[in-house]
């Protein structure tokens, strides 16, 4: 199975660039990863926010085929301990699914078809955090739930 991270706009700062690296890398040894951004959109300053969300709607739903499993990184998701996401992620792989697809909105979050395409939709924490951190922090988490599936000591139970 293959993971992928899907993000509107590129990552900024090269610290965050550093960390995010150091944990794609990480993650080669464990399962395919891939990082993948989608452009920023130009001229939002003449877009609605449902302009918006409408037009990122359409970048993600056309980065995906139909055999892929997308998951949203939402507020409103489901939230899991580390071991409950290492546990979520071996039922995804032991399904057989070729391809899982995490995906992080834009400013305001998804559009409506982006949601209906969704198969379930995970919230990191009940707080809000910038959508370059949550980059961070998701990778982070992918990394810890293959270290817990292989038992190794990173995570500390």
């Amino acid at each position: 199975m293959k993971v992928k991270l899907l993000v509107v706009g590129k990552t900024d700062g090269k610290s965050l660039i550093q960390l995010i690296s150091n944990y794609e890398n990480r993650l080669k040894h464990y399962v395919k990863f891939e990082l993948e951004f989608i452009t920023d959109l130009k001229n939002v300053q003449n877009l609605s926010e449902s302009q918006q969300k409408e037009k990122e709607g359409q970048a993600i739903i056309k980065k995906l085929s139909p055999s892929d499993v997308l998951v949203l990184l939402d507020e409103r998701g489901k939230t899991y301990t580390s071991v409950e996401f290492s546990d979520f992620l071996q039922k995804k792989m032991n399904s057989g699914i070729k391809q899982l697809i995490f995906t992080v909105g834009g400013p305001y979050g998804f559009s409506e078809a982006v949601y209906q395409r969704a198969e379930g939709m995970i919230s990191l924490s009940k707080m809000t955090f910038s959508h370059q951190m949550v980059r961070l922090f998701f990778i982070e988490q992918v990394y810890r739930a293959f270290t817990i599936l292989r038992n190794e000591p990173y995570h500390h139970r």
